[in-house]
């Protein structure tokens, strides 16, 4: 399973577009706020370079990996950096099997309940709703009555400091940012600063949701 503690749900940053040359100033900013998962998506350039340096340099503070991740091939590449989180955009068992088979902390995307269980039948615990702007915190608060107790939810695509406090009302257990939080080419400080902001807004929201408000 993916790192968590009792008061916070997981922050995921998804840093899409980085390159190699910025990924370790990029990553040491977000780790030292907090973000506990780090991922690069695979239509970054060199993106298995600037896994590897993360893993190495990271991967003892952070769950680092690769997004975007769709066929068994990228699998293995993934396995031989030393990371360990797979997020994917879709679900597909033979990727899900194989990663496990790995040792690899698999998250599929999934948007419907047939999905998310043909996911979770095919051994993955941690689900990836996305893009989750287009399904909102209803659909989740409806899965959630169906899923197995032990299935995480992660809420990815759309997701920010604005509407936070709604995700947390419907039981989300994670947050992916990708453009909220990096854009290619923005300064390590820039990034930092937008996580600042983002845990401030959660924190926030979490007391809201606590006393009952929206």
């Amino acid at each position: 399973m993916l790192p968590s503690n009792d008061t916070a749900p997981l922050v995921v940053a998804i840093l899409r577009g980085i390159t190699p040359d910025e990924i370790l100033d990029v990553a040491e900013a977000l780790v030292a706020r907090g973000v506990g998962a780090i991922e690069v998506p695979l239509n970054s350039p060199d993106p298995f370079t600037s896994i590897a340096r993360l893993q190495k340099s990271f991967g003892a503070d952070c769950l680092c990996g690769a997004g975007t991740v769709l066929g068994l091939a990228q699998v293995e590449q993934l396995h031989a950096t030393g990371a360990r989180l797979l997020v994917a955009p879709n679900t597909d068992a033979t990727v899900i099997a194989r990663a496990l088979e790995l040792g690899l902390v698999p998250m599929p995307g999934v948007g419907s309940v047939s999905e998310a269980f043909q996911a979770i039948a095919a051994g993955a615990t941690e689900l990836k709703l996305f893009p989750a702007s287009t399904y909102g915190p209803g659909h989740l608060r409806a899965l959630r009555t169906v899923l197995p107790t032990g299935v995480r939810v992660h809420a990815v695509g759309g997701v920010d400091a604005r509407n936070a406090a709604q995700w947390l009302e419907a039981g989300v257990d994670g947050f992916g940012l990708g453009a909220s939080l990096y854009l290619p080419g923005m300064a390590a400080a820039e990034v930092g600063a937008r996580a600042d902001a983002f845990f401030a807004a959660l924190a926030a929201s979490a007391e809201r949701v606590e006393g009952g408000a929206t």
